[in-house]
């Protein structure tokens, strides 16, 4: 943990392996097979990858990092799109688990992955990244040690979520960007029934209560442990582990709104949570709208949302 979409050269990032797509015969090839080859040192990798022997589609291997950044490349040939009814989805979601098993085998503590077999062997892009979303998530969420992984992706004009999911979102941000804001109370005639208000005594007896009170309640009172919820948050352990031990701790926005959709906080509670940190979602800031969406809506998968956030260059949750 944590797992994060970032835009960058992958030959650039500085982890402790990087992610080949290959080709079968892995021998240097095109677009990124080529990009990692040519960083490398194209002739001494191959060198590597040919006593080898070549790998199967699906497969994982590992060489050397040569002149990379990363001590380590895995290499892992993904499969070519025939129609999608070959175990094509299958065999891409193999690509990421195994390339993942074998970097925990290393001791690797991070891993950047570019999104496999969605370039020259056409896997449409949308279906390429929920392939890459779902194999890595359920991955992590099994694992016993932390890992960073990073799906690096190299242009974010071509980053393809769920088409149904994005037409929502954007209907929902411009029908609340569009709407007139609420009027400002002028007297107490004005303002809403008394009974819609919350509990003057409720209010005064929790007034004391921090983020870290208030989360670790809620916790008890959902029934979950902490490394359910830090795995679903897509925090560290060592970040939870901060708010764990202090009381008065205040996380950054992104991680108060992680841990809340970790909880699948309403939007009364969620923001309640918040203004315990000292933050609000406003109907008028692009990230508040996303998350807003998502809640009102019962979507708490921090990945489907991140991808959205990814998408309007917003900032992820959790990382």
């Amino acid at each position: 943990m944590p797992f994060v979409i970032v835009q960058n050269d992958i030959t650039k990032m500085a982890v402790d392996a990087v992610v080949n797509a290959a080709n079968t015969a892995l021998k240097m090839g095109g677009g990124v097979c080529g990009a990692i080859f040519r960083a490398a040192g194209a002739e001494e990798l191959q060198r590597e990858c040919d006593a080898l022997g070549g790998c199967e589609t699906g497969q994982a291997v590992i060489t050397k990092g040569f002149r990379l950044p990363a001590r380590y490349i895995i290499h892992t040939p993904g499969p070519r799109w025939r129609g999608g009814g070959q175990g094509e989805e299958q065999l891409l979601r193999q690509c990421y688990i195994n390339s993942l098993k074998l970097a925990a085998a290393h001791q690797c503590s991070s891993v950047a992955f570019p999104l496999i077999s969605a370039g020259i062997y056409g896997f449409p892009k949308d279906k390429a990244l929920q392939c890459a979303v779902s194999a890595i998530t359920e991955y992590l969420a099994g694992a016993e040690d932390d890992m960073e992984v990073y799906l690096v992706i190299r242009d974010r004009e071509e980053f393809r979520p769920s088409r149904d999911a994005l037409r929502r979102v954007e209907d929902y941000i411009a029908r609340h960007l569009a709407e007139e804001p609420p009027p400002l109370y002028q007297s107490l005639d004005a303002y809403p029934a008394r009974q819609a208000l919350p509990d003057l005594t409720d209010l005064l007896a929790t007034r004391e209560e921090t983020f870290a009170q208030a989360l670790f309640r809620l916790i008890d009172a959902k029934g979950m442990t902490d490394v359910e919820v830090y795995k679903r948050a897509n925090i560290d352990r060592k970040l939870f582990s901060k708010i764990r031990c202090n009381p008065a701790y205040t996380p950054s926005k992104k991680t108060a709104v992680a841990l809340a959709i970790a909880l699948q906080l309403d939007l009364r509670e969620t923001e309640d949570l918040l203004n315990r940190a000292g933050y609000a979602l406003s109907r008028s800031q692009l990230f508040d709208l996303i998350i807003r969406y998502h809640i009102e809506n019962g979507i708490y998968n921090i990945w489907e949302i991140n991808q959205l956030l990814f998408k309007y260059e917003q900032p992820l949750l959790g990382a």
